[in-house]
């Protein structure tokens, strides 16, 4: 309450009515007797806003008080204000005429109330002040103690007053026209004053809310809460920003959220008075925002599968990645069932036309139980072959190819499932379900639409494993149909091999491999060995080897050296990948190189040809690894094979090397895949082989020394289980032999002289050697077929003749000489005297041929040894058959 001068004792009304001070009982503090209680403003009040002072004129019309608000207001201390004439002081110059007259009649006793501007005098003025002013006067009459007529001014700051106007007209238009529910709360936590726009979210009218709490307005936890948030800022007065609330509003069960800003309010003095509420609905900026979060986390989930699924050509393992990624970050269950057709390599996935199909569970995760998901029916346990009834949801979903929803059951686990077909290239392979359990936030479209597109990402990946694994096995059984026919046999060798495909150690589908090996029996009881590895992988692969490998056995037939089946076998393998095929790769070859489209084919491969009689072998090499040869109580080592061109080059001839084999000897043909691989490089996968080979435990290391020969298929174990042959990279061929020598006593060899008289010790040397071997049955056939060569010699050929039997697992006969004409085969004519020669050899002979040797050519036949299973045929009748 502003201050009074102490000299103004007393005032008259215009009437001239006395009215009573209290001016003393005013400022002691003691309460006057009566009906009003008078006290001392405290802080906070009015005047703690308003700019109040008071002043008091006595009669002769200047300041004899001057109050500290005053000179708050004016600037002006009191020693310098006393004794001033207010209107030569304040008033402008035009105006200071009606400002005495104004003055008079103050004096004479009238009250005035009005607004006068006023200039505070340069004199007076400190610096930094405004000279310029405006105040409302309410003045009123006095006496002083001597009864003079006197005057008490009591002036405000219009200023301060409009200053306040404003502030308190954007205070309601900020307050009332507020888009957002503002509610002003007292220190007691209740609602002091409330807005319109929170009124019409909570119902009646804003005085309706006055006194009510935040329990009236929110559940109970939340209202704790709030409340506890409330105390804290009026005790702190730290403010809070974008508090989420959490509540209902009157007539609906709809959950709202609110953001709320809190700040404590202070008075003018700074005593807190109460606490500022904010709140703005986000309800649906919150739906929104999990909208949102549900699209970021299914485009995460998307992302994730598109890196995760597909990695492997595995069917199963397609489905495990799958269930991999959707549990628990889209679902707590689920399982995946695949067409048991398609898992069993059908050409198309079976699917009937009522989508109760035979279906194998291939797939489950759970992220709350083990136990068997049993969403939709009865629990299928992982591997077992099951059916869906006809009238199931999931056998609709196959036989739509729609996905459905099914509902969970009352007191399981599941609160709704999702069974979505999984559709790759129009065709439904299987199907996904994903189940949630209850307490689960519910599948939405959003939801079912993201399932739909992961089922089709593993479906496609499930489809492509499936064309693979058929491409894979295609290629294996064509690999496998080129390679030889179970154990191979060959005169005067213990012959044993292994194939694996890449990958079949690990379990993993992989592709096939060009490598292959093969053992080729020759005639004069010689064999060929070959091994040989594709590059690339694949069905090409395994197509351009089994040509390879067709082409190997022809020119093994024609008995061409080593060297020369490599440089035929090279042009073969250039033509593979050229359009028009040998001959347009040759005529390329010749042209000025340019840029070649065609498909590139190259090989390696080693070639060795092995005479039994001699215990020798050729080896030619293609840029293949060199073989190895084990002798008796040596250690392993390889050949000296120079390692030619890869067949496919061209321009390159190969080189052959002629190696005696002592009797016992170990040879070793592989690939490239047995002694390499990422983890070990060539060198030391070569020296690991060696060693293997070498190795004391090693079973032909012990055979040796108790003088005896191992078993080849023991020793192949071996080597497969010392070195590292499941890394599955690439595939592996081994071939390994023993050499076992024709004896003395199974060769009959003789030279003619080039006289007719030779024919007749021919059969002499044949008849005497068959008698020795035990062979009476085929002395006849045998003279006949030995007299019809020695003669064709005699007639055709040049220089000596050799005659020469070899016995093992069949009869062969060969006649030498020096001549480069090979015999042809003809067709005699009725009247014809000779001709036949051949073509009896051709009729009583198992086989019959030619082949050209250094010195000339060797003319051979061959029978089967007399035996139960042996029908041999009669001479005589074969004679006969030729007229």
């Amino acid at each position: 309450m502003s201050e009074i001068p102490a000299k103004a004792t007393e005032s008259e009304d215009p009437s001239g009515g006395a009215r009573s001070g209290a001016a003393d009982g005013l400022f002691s503090g003691d309460a006057p007797s009566g009906d009003a209680m008078w006290q001392s403003s405290p802080p906070g009040s009015m005047y703690d806003y308003i700019k109040v002072a008071s002043f008091s004129i006595g009669p002769d019309g200047l300041v004899d008080q001057w109050s500290l608000r005053a000179e708050q207001l004016f600037g002006i201390p009191a020693e310098r204000a006393v004794g001033m004439d207010p209107i030569e002081a304040f008033v402008e110059p035009v105006r200071r005429e009606r400002g005495q007259r104004k003055m008079a009649e103050i004096l004479d006793g009238r009250e005035w109330t009005g607004v006068v501007p006023f200039r505070l005098p340069d004199s007076l003025v400190a610096d930094g002040r405004d000279r310029e002013g405006l105040a409302e006067v309410y003045v009123m009459p006095t006496r002083t103690e001597e009864g003079q007529k006197a005057a008490v001014c009591i002036v405000v700051d219009v200023r301060t007053l409009r200053r306040i106007e404003t502030d308190l007209a954007a205070s309601q238009a900020i307050f009332g026209q507020s888009p957002f529910g503002f509610l002003l709360i007292d220190p007691d936590l209740r609602v002091r004053r409330a807005n319109q726009r929170f009124a019409s979210i909570f119902g009646g009218t804003p005085d309706d809310h006055r006194g009510k709490g935040v329990h009236d307005y929110l559940p109970r936890g939340e209202a704790e809460r709030v409340a506890a948030t409330l105390r804290r800022v009026l005790e702190t007065g730290d403010s809070i920003t974008d508090m989420h609330v959490t509540g209902y509003v009157p007539g609906s069960e709809e959950r709202r959220h609110w953001s709320v800003n809190l700040y404590r309010v202070h008075s003018g003095s700074g005593r807190p008075i109460g606490i500022s509420w904010l709140g703005t609905d986000i309800t649906d900026r919150r739906a929104a925002a999990r909208e949102a979060a549900a699209a970021r986390r299914n485009l995460a989930l998307l992302n994730e599968a598109g890196a995760r699924i597909g990695n492997s050509l595995d069917l199963e393992t397609t489905a495990r990645e799958l269930l991999d990624v959707v549990v628990p970050g889209f679902c707590d269950l689920a399982t995946v069932d695949l067409y048991q057709g398609l898992l069993a390599g059908d050409e198309t996935p079976p699917g009937l036309a009522d989508g109760s199909a035979e279906v194998r569970r291939v797939a489950f995760a759970s992220a709350v139980s083990d136990a068997p998901f049993g969403g939709t029916g009865d629990p299928v346990k992982l591997g077992a072959v099951h059916h869906y009834p006809f009238n199931s949801p999931c056998a609709d979903a196959l036989r739509t190819a729609r996905p459905q929803t099914v509902p969970g059951e009352d007191g399981g686990l599941v609160q709704s499932t999702l069974a979505v077909p999984m559709v790759a290239h129009d065709t439904v392979v299987g199907l996904a379900q994903f189940a949630r359990t209850k307490g689960s936030e519910p599948f939405g479209d959003r939801d079912r639409d993201l399932a739909v597109e992961l089922a089709a990402r593993a479906a496609v990946c499930i489809d492509n494993a499936r064309l693979y694994r058929r491409e894979h096995e295609r290629a294996l059984i064509l690999q496998r149909s080129l390679l030889p026919p179970g154990d191979p046999e060959a005169s005067g060798l213990d012959i044993a091999c292994r194939y694996l495909p890449g990958n079949a150690a690990t379990g993993r589908t992989g592709e096939v491999g060009g490598d292959w090996f093969d053992v080729i029996e020759l005639p004069g009881h010689r064999t060929a060995l070959v091994v040989g590895d594709v590059m690339g992988r694949g069905l090409r692969a395994a197509v351009a080897m089994g040509e390879l490998r067709t082409a190997v056995r022809t020119l093994a037939q024609l008995d061409l050296e080593p060297a020369e089946v490599l440089s035929q076998l090279d042009e073969i393998a250039r033509g593979l990948g050229a359009p028009g095929g040998v001959q347009q790769a040759t005529r390329a070859a010749r042209r000025p190189r340019e840029a070649d489209l065609s498909e590139v084919y190259l090989a390696t491969c080693v070639y060795a040809v092995y005479d039994s009689v001699t215990r020798r072998c050729t080896f030619a090499n293609a840029g293949h690894l060199p073989p190895v040869l084990v002798e008796p109580g040596e250690p392993a080592l390889m050949l000296d094979v120079p390692p030619g061109m890869p067949l496919g080059v061209g321009g390159e001839p190969f080189e052959e090397v002629e190696v005696e084999l002592p009797e016992g000897a170990l040879l070793a043909l592989y690939t490239d895949g047995l002694v390499e691989s990422r983890d070990h490089p060539l060198d030391e996968g070569l020296q690991a082989f060696v060693g293997a080979l070498t190795d004391p435990s090693h079973p032909s290391t012990a055979a040796r020394r108790a003088d005896s020969h191992p078993n080849l298929e023991d020793v192949c174990d071996h080597v497969l289980n010392t070195l590292d042959t499941h890394h599955g990279e690439d595939d592996i061929a081994l071939l390994m032999a023993r050499v076992q020598g024709l004896p003395a006593d199974a060769v009959g060899d003789w030279t003619l002289p080039r006289e007719p008289r030779s024919v007749g010790r021919a059969r002499e040397y044949a008849r005497a050697q068959l008698l020795s071997w035990d062979l009476e049955p085929l002395v006849d056939t045998t003279e006949l077929l030995v007299s019809e060569l020695v003669t064709n010699a005699l007639r055709y050929g040049e220089g000596e003749i050799r005659l020469r039997l070899l016995l093992d697992r069949t009869l062969v006969c060969e006649v030498w000489d020096s001549g480069l004409v090979q015999p042809r085969r003809r067709r005699a004519r009725d009247t014809d005297e000779g001709g036949r020669g051949l073509q009896l050899v051709g009729l009583l002979s198992a086989a019959w041929g030619s082949r050209r040797t250094p010195r000339g050519k060797t003319v051979w036949f061959e029978l089967p040894l007399p035996g139960a299973d042996t029908v041999l045929t009669d001479p005589a009748e074969a004679l006969l058959s030729l007229f």
